[in-house]
Parts: structure tokens; sequence; C-alpha cells
């Protein structure tokens, strides 16, 4: 596994630790990272404060423009419609990322643009920490209904 999705991996664990879904994103030009993002949905109570938004407008805001088209997307999971509508948009060249969003996953709707997309293998580590995650979620949704 290379650098940047190491870098994005340590992203996706500072969302953990602040009880945010781990999502760990980081924009790359020319080998350098010019951007780096965690989830903070449940942080801020905002649904649209996904890695990958986050992330884009970091660099957008560094690079002076909306268009990162010689930038590469390193994000520990593949983005929902909204992430794949907004890198479109910044007509990002390139998406890797590690597992795959079984529930909200829209790669597939970057097929007919100019967006090259790659899935990574995975280690297990960011797919125990997302399973860990939903785990505890689950066990307060429990105790919450169980209580009420």
């Amino acid at each position: 596994m290379n650098f940047y999705m190491k870098e994005a991996i340590l992203q996706a664990k500072k969302a953990y630790k602040k009880n945010d879904i781990p999502v760990g994103a980081v924009i790359v030009e020319n080998n350098k990272i010019i951007s780096k993002a965690y989830n903070q949905k449940n942080k801020k109570n905002n649904a649209i404060l996904h890695a990958e938004i986050i992330a884009i407008n970091k660099a957008c805001k560094k690079k002076h423009t909306w268009h990162l088209d010689n930038c590469i997307l390193y994000t520990t999971m593949e983005p929902c419609m909204m992430c794949c509508g907004a890198l479109i948009q910044s007509r990002i060249k390139k998406i890797i990322y590690l597992v795959n969003n079984d529930n909200y996953g829209c790669t597939y709707l970057l097929i007919n643009s100019k967006i090259k997309v790659e899935k990574c293998n995975y280690d297990n580590e960011m797919v125990d920490l997302l399973k860990k995650f939903f785990k505890v979620k689950r066990k307060k949704s429990n105790v919450s209904r169980e209580t009420s």
C-alpha cells in the first residue's frame, strides 16, 4: 500500500476517534499532498461533510481554482453519489479507494466520465475499523431503543 493511502487511513482513524464514520481522503498533485480530510458528518451535524467533499474544498482553496484535473484522490471508502458528483465537477483525474461501499458506493456513475477509478487491495485494518465503528453504533442504538 502506498504512502498516500496510508495517510488516508490515518485520516480515517481521526474520524473514528472523534466518533465519526471512519473515512479519510487525501488529494495529491504532482506527488505532493495538497489536502487531506476525514469525515465530520456526525461531529458537525452536517450531512455533506464527507471526507472527500472536505478534501476537495481544501484543495480548491489551496489551488485557487475548482479545476483539480491533475489531481488524484485517495480515499478509504468508495465515494457515494454526492461525492462522485463533486469529483466530476472538480474534474479530478483519478480516484483510488480501498473498501467498497455496499450501501452507497457510486463509482459506477463515473463510467462515462473522464475520471479513472481504481480499487486497491485493502488490508483488513480498514475493514475492521469500519466494522468496529458500526458495531458500537448498533449497540448504542439498541440500548437507546430499550430505554425509551
